[in-house]
């Protein structure tokens, strides 16, 4: 199946706080996207992995996403070797997407960043055609590169490159973002649940902040904002937000 967007994140939760709206965005314009999660989440305090699964599954349909995989590296010891770039480039091969949106170079959690060198590492690779891998029926897989690389902000403010309007649908991005009911604003559920850095109301405050901060820089309630090492062109000026100045 042919994507236009791959959304990655080394945690299941990374897309939908990072870019859950402009893939629901996409989605509703009629194109086709999917999310990959590099791992199932197994050191997080909170929660199973069974839970993630439940969690990832009911997030995914809420954003609308044509697939969602999970790669199931180690959380917390993956590694952006050989072995774990030719899992990722055989994914994203399989996918063909135009664009890859995945996590920021440089975080807190320090997966985020090795996820995303791994990510920007493994788009590019992915290109060379005399790097070879297969689909799961054993064919040997064409030579694939994304036309862009985003990198969604996570927890570490990042000036962006690139801001989207999620206005229109930020109610469903947030929907998305509590079905991961284990981790974020919920009470424990049970005696070894503890509050953690994620799960209290204050974080899910400072993700809507984010997204009023971003929108005020254009003009409008709410937006994303990502990262690109590569300059971003636009064909048209109508394709500029108006900002009132």
């Amino acid at each position: 199946m042919k994507l236009d967007i791959l959304a990655i994140g080394v945690h299941p939760d990374d897309v939908e706080l990072g870019c859950s709206g402009t893939l629901i965005n996409e989605i509703k314009r009629g194109k086709k996207a999917g999310i990959i999660d590099l791992t199932q989440g197994e050191l997080g305090t909170r929660g199973t992995i069974e839970t993630r699964y439940q969690e990832a599954a009911q997030a995914a349909m809420l954003i609308g996403v044509s697939i969602r995989e999970n790669l199931k590296m180690r959380d917390g010891f993956f590694t952006n070797d050989e072995a774990h770039q030719l899992r990722l480039i055989a994914a994203i091969r399989k996918y063909q997407p135009d664009i890859v949106i995945g996590n920021i170079l440089n975080d807190r959690h320090p997966d985020h960043g090795r996820a995303g060198k791994l990510i920007a590492d493994a788009c590019f690779l992915s290109g060379l055609a005399k790097i070879e891998t297969r689909d799961d029926n054993g064919n040997a897989q064409p030579k694939w590169r994304p036309a862009y690389v985003l990198q969604y902000i996570q927890d570490w403010y990042h000036e962006p490159d690139l801001l989207v309007d999620i206005s229109d649908v930020f109610e469903q991005r947030m929907e998305s973002i509590k079905a991961y009911s284990t981790q974020f604003n919920a009470p424990a559920t049970g005696d070894n649940e503890p509050q953690t850095y994620i799960s209290t109301p204050d974080f899910l405050e400072s993700v809507i902040a984010r997204a009023r901060l971003f929108g005020k820089r254009i003009g409008v309630k709410y937006a994303e904002g990502f990262c690109s090492e590569k300059k971003i062109g636009i064909r048209s000026l109508d394709a500029l937000v108006q900002v009132e100045t």
